[in-house]
């Protein structure tokens, strides 16, 4: 059956939709999913960290069913209804920074980036805006843009929109400190954009398909008052690091530093699309009526389902379970270093962890070994994703409402595929 649906799909799609694996899904429950030929996979991917509250969370199922029942779009421009009003409000309160904030809802990611994108421009009348390298923003024309990574995200695509400048991003394993990244933002600012110029500075708080590197707080900090004093505005890419997947609601609390606009989606709807930008109320006010918003924009379903993945997080204490789940996983990849020499480093807070692998011989990256111990735990049952600009890191994004008995299994089959891959 498999094969037949991988020859279907092969026919019938782009080649352009990659896909991680040969797994056709045909139903799924928390922290696992069921194939068409009935295998069961521990699902340590979450549909890219969307699914923080697992898969067909109760009580998100509960909220969308009920919404089902009275309305599924009207087009919150054209008949908008309260439940985009009331969520609106829980961000603005919920989001870090203490000054009024406002909200507008979107379908994805992409979309939240390219409205902060516009709201900067339109709130400081400048057009330059600054991301960093190994960042992911989307596959929009500026979403790629804004990305610190070549392929496969814009090769083909042609010239990307201007005024875009990058920096290089503080990882350690990379050989870049903060003070070598502010350096090079300062260089930047001296041979390549006029400060005057710039709208904002972008960048995800823990980088996602850059491989989870972690923006120390001494460059958040830096860059608050670097935007402070130029007059640019601070964007957070929140997309994949909010809703308790680092250990705070958002990652930004953090750092103790509010960034004017933050974007948001993937575990906000727990699986349904939405996706949101808060921000400063002034700035958020920048943009004329009409030029925010889309039709799909703000869907009611999605947005009854960000409702309950709200009270999931508070009521079961997603945050706090973040962190105990990272830190025994952090401790097991830990516990492995003496026997696999390929371990670089085990990071990210919460429950938003990383290993990376490099060759023990020559320090370089090891793309290869990395995916070994990608397919090794997928023929085990344990459905993993690589990332980083080199490949050569795992990334974890099991839902926070795993099975203590569940995780456990997987934490046995992720180590025994570690060192399969290492006796391969």
């Amino acid at each position: 059956m498999t094969t037949a649906l991988a020859d279907r799909r092969a026919a019938a799609i782009a080649r352009g939709v990659g896909v991680t694996t040969q797994i056709y899904a045909d139903r799924a429950e928390n922290a696992e999913i069921w194939d068409k030929e009935g295998r069961r996979y521990i699902d340590f991917a979450g549909g890219i960290a969307v699914l923080n509250t697992g898969h067909r969370h109760p009580k998100v199922m509960e909220a969308v069913k009920a919404q089902l029942d009275r309305f599924t779009h009207t087009c919150h421009q054209v008949v908008p209804y309260e439940n985009y009003v009331a969520l609106a409000e829980r961000l603005n309160r919920l989001t870090p920074g203490d000054f009024d904030k406002k909200t507008i809802f979107v379908t994805t990611g992409a979309e939240a980036v390219e409205n902060a994108v516009k709201i900067a421009r339109a709130y400081t009348g400048r057009q330059a805006v600054v991301a960093f390298g190994g960042g992911f923003h989307g596959r929009t024309f500026m979403g790629m843009a804004l990305t610190g990574k070549v392929a496969p995200y814009k090769l083909g695509f042609g010239a990307m929109p201007g005024d875009v400048f990058h920096a290089p991003f503080p990882a350690e394993t990379q050989g870049v400190g903060v003070e070598d990244a502010l350096a090079a933002l300062r260089r930047l600012f001296a041979a390549d954009v006029d400060p005057a110029r710039v709208a904002a500075i972008i960048l995800e708080p823990v980088q996602g398909e850059g491989g989870f590197n972690p923006a120390p707080t001494a460059f958040m900090t830096a860059l608050r008052e670097i935007c402070d004093q130029h007059g640019m505005l601070l964007i957070a890419d929140e997309v994949q690091t909010g809703f308790a997947r680092t250990g705070k609601l958002f990652a930004m609390e953090h750092h103790g530093v509010a960034p004017d606009l933050m974007t948001m989606a993937k575990s906000l709807a727990g699986g349904f699309p939405l996706a949101a930008v808060t921000g400063r109320a002034e700035v958020m006010d920048a943009p004329a009526p009409g030029g925010l918003g889309g039709t799909y924009a703000g869907n009611p379903i999605a947005v009854a389902a960000a409702h309950a993945v709200l009270d999931v997080i508070e009521e079961e204490g997603l945050c706090e379970r973040a962190e105990v789940l990272g830190a025994r996983l952090k401790q097991r990849l830990a516990s492995l270093a003496d026997r696999v020499p390929e371990i670089a480093e085990v990071r990210g807070p919460g429950f938003m962890n990383a290993v990376e692998f490099k060759d023990p011989a020559t320090g370089a990256p090891a793309p290869a070994f990395t995916d070994k111990v990608r397919r090794a735990a997928l023929d085990r049952g344990v459905i993993l994703l690589t990332c980083g600009v080199n490949g050569n890191v795992v990334r974890f994004l099991a839902p926070i409402t795993i099975q203590d008995d569940v995780f456990t299994e997987a934490l046995d089959i992720i180590e025994d595929s570690i060192l399969a891959a290492r006796a391969a």
